[in-house]
Formats: C-alpha cells, sequence, structure tokens
C-alpha cells in the first residue's frame, strides 16, 4: 500500500499496460465470461435485430455507431500483471534477497505486510516480528501500495525465483478496492495464489483473508466480506490454507480501536502484536 495517503490509495496509479494478458484464475474463484462461440452467437442475434428493427432504432445504430452491440466484458485488471515505476526500487531490493536463496518462509503482500520491517514509529511491527518470527529466516516481500496485479509482475519477474521457502503467509487485495470489485480482486488474489504455487511447489500457502478497514458502517468492509468469502474456496488443507483473523482486530460493536489501527488500516505494533499471535501456530506447523 502506497503511503503518501496510507493503504487504499495506491491502485488508481496501476492501471494495466496494453498487450499484457490475464495471468490464469483458479476456477474456484474465476469469474463466468462468455466463450467465442457465445459471443458470436450474440453477435448474430443482434444482427437480425438491427435487420428487423424500426427506423428509430437503425437511425440511432446509424448516428451513433457501437451505441446498440454486443460488448464482451473487458480483461480484468487484477489479474494483468503490472508493477507501477515507483515500486521498482523495492522490487529490485527484494531481488537481491531472493538470490541469496537463504530465505524459509516468504510474507508477501502490500504495506500491512511491508510494516513488519518497521523499527519504530506508530506503525512499527520488527520488535514483533523479532519476538515472534526471529529464529525464522523470513524474506517480508511486501511492497506499500501494492495490489494484486503488482505481486503477479514481481512474482513474475524474479521475486519467485532463487529461494525455496517453506511456507508462504500471503495477503493482498485491499489496495484493489478503489477500482476493482469484489469479485475482480478475488481472482486477482486467485492468480496470485497460483503463481506462487507454480514458483514454489514444495511450499504452503497461508491465505490471509483481508484484514478490515474503515469504520463498521464503512461500505468497503462488505466489499472485504465478499472477497473473503470467495477467496476462503482456495483452502484445499494441503497446499493453501485460508485464514480469517480479521475479527481480532475489531471492539464489540465492530470497529477498529486506535490503538490496534490507529487509522483503521494499518495495524500499529499492538495490531501486529494481535496478527503475530493469531497467525504463529500455523505457520509453524505450516513449515514442518
Amino acid at each position: 500500500m502506497l503511503f503518501l495517503a496510507g493503504a487504499a490509495v495506491a491502485g488508481f496509479a496501476q492501471a494495466p499496460p496494453a498487450g499484457v494478458e490475464s495471468a490464469p484464475v483458479p476456477a474456484a474463484v474465476a469469474i463466468a465470461r462468455p466463450s467465442a462461440a457465445e459471443v458470436q452467437a450474440a453477435e448474430r442475434a443482434l444482427a437480425r435485430f438491427l435487420e428487423s428493427a424500426g427506423p428509430e432504432i437503425r437511425e440511432l445504430d446509424r448516428k451513433y455507431p457501437g451505441l446498440v452491440s454486443v460488448r464482451v466484458p473487458p480483461p480484468n485488471s487484477a489479474t494483468v500483471p503490472y508493477l507501477a515505476p515507483f515500486f521498482q526500487q523495492k522490487h529490485q531490493a527484494n531481488l537481491e534477497v531472493a538470490r541469496k536463496g537463504e530465505s524459509d518462509v516468504l510474507f508477501m503482500g502490500d504495506s500491512i505486510t511491508d510494516f513488519w520491517r518497521n523499527a519504530d514509529g506508530m506503525f512499527a511491527g520488527k520488535p514483533v516480528l523479532d519476538k515472534y518470527f526471529g529464529d525464522l529466516k523470513v524474506a517480508n516481500f511486501g511492497i506499500a501500495g501494492d495490489t494484486t496485479q503488482g505481486v503477479l509482475h514481481r512474482l513474475q519477474n524474479g521475486e519467485g525465483q532463487g529461494f525455496k521457502p517453506r511456507a508462504v503467509m500471503l495477503m493482498i487485495g485491499t489496495n484493489n478496492t478503489g477500482r476493482n470489485s469484489a469479485a475482480e480482486i478475488a481472482e486477482g488474489v486467485g492468480a496470485v495464489v497460483l503463481q506462487l504455487r507454480k514458483d514454489f511447489p514444495e511450499a504452503r500457502i497461508l491465505l490471509l483473508g483481508i484484514f478490515p478497514r474503515g469504520a463498521a458502517d464503512d461500505p468497503v468492509r462488505g466489499t472485504i466480506a465478499e472477497i473473503n468469502g470467495i477467496i476462503s474456496r482456495l483452502h484445499d488443507g494441503e497446499r493453501v490454507h485460508y485464514l480469517d483473523i480479521g475479527a481480532k482486530f475489531l471492539d464489540a460493536e465492530g470497529n477498529i480501536p486506535k490503538d490496534v489501527m490507529s487509522d483503521a488500516l494499518h495495524p500499529t505494533t499492538k495490531g501486529y502484536e494481535i496478527w503475530a499471535e493469531a497467525v504463529n501456530e500455523t505457520l509453524r506447523k505450516l513449515m514442518q
């Protein structure tokens, strides 16, 4: 997540370039899309309609070409690998870590993951990292501001090579909520999981549900709940293990206490403590 103004704003800058194909998506989270044959059938039906349409419709079709048309759903930007230029420096730093080949667990995500490295300040995760995971060789490939498409690009361009983690902890997608639907984001998360399975065939993946953000009545809460409901289908109990710890960050009214996420988005040190306690046992089991 881009920490110019928090995690939520970065996704708008990551429009995919033309000519880049969407990454494969697991069937469990795939959005139904028409086949080429179905599109052709719809086009033939439209042609028949226009031939028999009255003067008003024919004039509209003549006056505004394409107004009456068969429109194929565009590619899902959340599954089209693309990394914004201003993330390249951190990407290169991650590549250096990957080339060393020494890491046995990978943390992958956006700023919520990135800030595990913060030694001080409001969002200091490193003291908690040292306390709970200091005995592990952790590769932190979180990049503040990143999205599903950014992680896909990074994995396909070196971050998925050079080392063999025993486990991966993944949380990604909150930065996509500004431009993608819940179903599109779930596809993006699924594409990342598929890429991780390809890159690290021996690793087990701890797929975390996207953490809650905002106030209890913020509409984004519903979007996140929908995303998490879809990506939970990726759990297979073998290679992929889904875990939703979001409720642990909430009070009785469903709000996020200031001492847990001061901006209702990024964990404070206390928030990282909650996170570490919630995943420590599971993550270590996956590494066995």
